[in-house]
């Protein structure tokens, strides 16, 4: 276990955010709101560009964003204490900073360019499983970041210092790492990649029913682009791919 920065730098939180092109924006946002579950909060911003899926029960953790420019993406929201005070701290392990917000967040950038925020917003309690009419059950429960294999090892030493916690190799042949939830709603998962140029993102929906979670994520829009024997692969309306994998692999154990 990474110790975390110290005192009230320690992270409470982690969001996703879906930013999406503008063109992709309401498709995108449809499809992640039927996905979840979850009702679209009003919209917020100078342009009405942000908006929160709000779950039933349980705090926020995804939000979605329309991009002035740009492709569509994910970044993190990292949550603490004094966003502009852990800033610092931040810097000093390896981070850029990007831009400093009179609203009070700070946007920085990971050692191998992962696009994040400090923000100060706080949440504590972790959305349940949603309970889907045939009795299965689902949750956006991972974030995968693949980053470009040159930068892993700085970057996996980066994730671990920022965010502490709990965090597992699932085969030690296998560079793949994670940090387990914990106190957080998702998993984050980081994984090299020795053909991209730049670090992408994709999320992680865990089900106790495979076949029937690919079944209701099509019928909302996604298409299906291959099919492994550790995940079903989509491509949803709005363009950050999707993969579906069973409830508890590679450890991940989302609160029921």
């Amino acid at each position: 276990m990474a110790a975390p920065l110290a005192g009230g730098a320690r992270p409470n939180w982690l969001s996703v955010f879906l930013d999406f092109a503008s063109t992709e924006f309401a498709a995108g946002t449809r499809f992640w709101s039927a996905a979840t579950g979850y009702a679209l909060s009003p919209p917020r911003g100078e342009s009405d560009e942000f908006a929160t899926l709000v779950p039933p029960d349980g705090h926020d953790f995804l939000r979605v964003q329309r991009l002035g420019d740009g492709l569509s993406r994910v970044h993190l929201d990292v949550h603490v204490a004094e966003p502009v005070l852990v800033a610092e701290a931040v810097e000093a392990i390896g981070a850029t900073l990007v831009h400093s917000s009179p609203h009070g967040y700070v946007v920085m950038r990971s050692p191998a360019g992962v696009v994040f925020c400090l923000v100060r917003h706080s949440s504590v309690v972790v959305p349940p499983l949603a309970v889907w009419p045939d009795g299965h059950h689902s949750r956006v429960g991972q974030v995968c970041l693949d980053i470009p294999g040159a930068e892993y090892t700085r970057e996996v030493a980066f994730w671990r210092e920022l965010l502490g916690g709990d965090w597992t190799r699932p085969d030690p042949t296998d560079p793949l790492v994670f940090r387990e939830a914990g106190e957080f709603a998702v998993d984050l998962r980081l994984q090299p990649s020795q053909l991209a140029s730049d670090p992408l993102g994709h999320l992680h929906i865990v089900t106790d029913d495979r076949s029937a979670e690919v079944e209701r994520l099509v019928e909302a829009g996604a298409v299906v682009r291959a099919a492994r024997e550790a995940a079903i692969v989509l491509e949803p309306p709005g363009g950050v791919p999707v993969c579906v994998v069973d409830l508890l692999r590679d450890g991940i154990a989302c609160r029921a």
